[in-house]
Parts: structure tokens; sequence; C-alpha cells
């Protein structure tokens, strides 16, 4: 009897051709559409997600079912993301919803229908070696998606297929239009669900009321007025309504830090303001692949997705939170973000950003 392989599908092309290939390669495949959100249909594509999938199902003579997980959802990453912002800090909902919901509420749901392991269309590979598994950067350096993954762990891991791992973006496009899939042409999901294709402070003001206060430099200067701190992040350009020339140059403003007692916004003119750039962090809430900190410590690190690894060394590594100096200074390192710890191709792991200095 073949593997049974249950595999989540969204109706964009990469989770069909992750379908695709396990089907090609004689697995016992079931596709499965997770439902993670159901207010604001207007901007959620919820539904047309689903026609994709059923399409795509059908197309390659595949069952589809649907789980609803509005709740867990709802419960364990976007209450979080809510509460991250109320502190002030900038969350990243899409790591915590892999580990909460694709990873644990759907790998639950598929080993309950007799699966043998789950995949999904993450650019990301699994090396599994005498025991051990690894989690690693996907061949496609541009679609990597290992950063979002981080805080996935061994048992998850071991139950989990990464078809799309070696293969690049352009041969998942090509594969899609050379099966006939009907999902080939379809754009590539851009944000999380519950934000869509919308402005984020439109979004943001649905769950917190302004908090107007004073705008200033770093050097105490009042240039401006925010509408809460709720509704800024560290290094933003756009939106802070005092225009590039309101200083002694030419150069756009950018949010520099917000001082919560105070509720202040603080912002300084230019890229290269050295208020914008920190080499020293604390990390907390971490995340280790192999379930401990690991004992080499001079390795990579990225604190955004896309962001080219640097160079770091890890100073002190506690249980729950470690100390981190980076080679060179970073742009806009911003509380609630992830930091990701590289060592080469491996990922192994990281943590939430609590401080900066």
């Amino acid at each position: 009897m073949s593997e049974k392989i249950v595999v989540g599908m969204s109706g964009g092309v990469d989770s069909a051709v992750s379908a695709l290939l396990l089907k090609e390669k004689g697995f016992d495949v079931e596709c499965v559409f997770m439902k993670n959100w159901e207010e604001d249909s207007e901007y959620c594509t919820t539904e047309q997600d689903y026609k994709d999938a059923l399409l795509a199902s059908e197309h390659l003579d595949l069952p589809l079912r649907t789980v609803n997980f509005t709740q867990e959802y709802k419960d364990r990453v976007f209450n979080l993301f809510l509460k991250e912002y109320t502190a002030g800090r900038t969350p990243n909902p899409d790591t915590l919803c892999n580990k909460e919901i694709k990873f644990k509420a759907f790998l639950e749901y598929a080993l309950a229908l007799g699966a043998d392991r789950i995949a999904t269309g993450h650019y990301a590979k699994i090396e599994r070696t005498n025991g051990s598994v690894k989690l690693l950067k996907g061949a496609d350096k541009n679609k990597d998606q290992s950063y979002f993954l981080y805080m996935l762990n061994k048992q998850q891991l071991e139950k989990t297929i990464f078809p799309l791992g070696d293969i690049t973006k352009k041969d998942v496009r090509n594969i899609a239009k050379e099966r006939g899939l009907p999902n080939c042409n379809r754009k590539d999901s851009t944000g999380v669900c519950f934000i869509g294709e919308r402005d984020f402070t439109e979004f943001l003001h649905q769950y917190f009321k302004s908090d107007p206060g004073d705008m200033i430099t770093d050097d105490g200067n009042v240039v401006g007025r925010h509408d809460g701190l709720t509704f800024y992040t560290l290094g933003q350009r756009q939106g802070l309504g005092i225009g590039g020339g309101y200083g002694f140059k030419e150069e756009p403003w950018y949010v520099v830090n917000k001082d919560i007692e105070k509720n202040i916004l603080i912002v300084a003119q230019g890229h290269d303001h050295p208020a914008l750039f920190h080499k020293n962090l604390v990390v907390n809430d971490l995340h280790w692949v192999s379930g401990k900190c690991p004992e080499k410590t001079d390795l990579f690190a990225k604190i955004r997705y896309r962001q080219r690894d640097k160079k770091c060394t890890i100073i002190e590594c506690k249980e729950n939170e470690l100390i981190v100096e980076f080679e060179e200074p970073q742009f806009a390192v911003t509380p609630g973000q992830a930091t990701v710890f590289y060592d080469g191709d491996i990922c192994l792991g990281g943590g939430t950003i609590k401080s900066r200095n």
C-alpha cells in the first residue's frame, strides 16, 4: 500500500503542483482546503481560493475535503496579532499560522484521516539523516520560505513533505502549464487572508481607536501629530504627513522609535540616519528546530523575509532569550518581528525581537 499524503490545497499554483508531483510519484494523495477566516469577504479571497482549489483537484482527479479552522485561527493567531499591536510591537502572523494552524491543527486533522504525512507548497527542504531532521532553505533562493517555518519542531517536520523544495517558481509555473492546471496563471497571494488587498492602517482602525500624540524628532523637536502608535511601525516612511522638506535637507522621514508611556512617535530624516540602525538585539520566545540552542555561535541571521543573510554572533543563549550581535548595523530592527538563524542552508530556528540597541 502506498504512503498516504494529505496536501494542504490553497487554490494557488504551488499547492496544486505539489499535489501533482506527489501523485505522479505514486503516493496516495488527498487534498484538504483550510478555511481560516470568515469575515471581510470583500477583501479575503476564501471563496475564490476554494473554487480554484476544487478546479485543480478535479483536474488532477484527486478528492478535496474542506475543514474550518476559523476558531483556531482566531484563538491562536489573530488574538495574539492584536495583543502584540496593543503592546506597540509589529507581529508576523505568518510564522504563527504555520506553527499553530498548518502544522498543528491541519497536521492533527490529516493524521486523523489516516495520513502518513502532510504536504504544502512551501519553498523549503527537509533533510532526514540517521534519525535527525533538519529544515533547509529551498533551492529557489528568491522564494525560500524557511524564514516563516522556523517555529516547526522535529515531530512536525518528520510528518511533512515539501515537494517544491528542489525546484524554482519558474519550474512550478512551467509544470502547471504543461499539465494544463486551471490555476497555472493565477497570481501569487500577497499578505495574510484577514488583511487582503487593502490599506493596512485602514484594517487596523477596525480594531483600534485613534489615540493622537506628538510626533517628534530624535533630538526632541515637535514636527507633527500621529494618529496612534498602533498604526505605525519602525522604519515606516509612508503616511507620516510631514513631507521630505520639513527639515534642513530634502530627505524622507522615517519612524525610528515609539515612546509608549508618553504616546510619542519619534522620527528622523534620511534612510542612513544612525537611529535607524542597530547591531545588538535581544531575542525571546525562542524556537529551535533541534530543540536546543545551537552550539555554534558564529552564524547568519535575517530579521525580515527576503533579507539577505547577515553575519552575526550569539553572545549569550538562555532557555528562552538570547543576545545577538550583528557584524554590521541592521536597518529598522522591529520588536515583534522574527529573527531567524542559519548555518549555511540549515535553518536552525529563531525567536521574536524583544529589544535592540
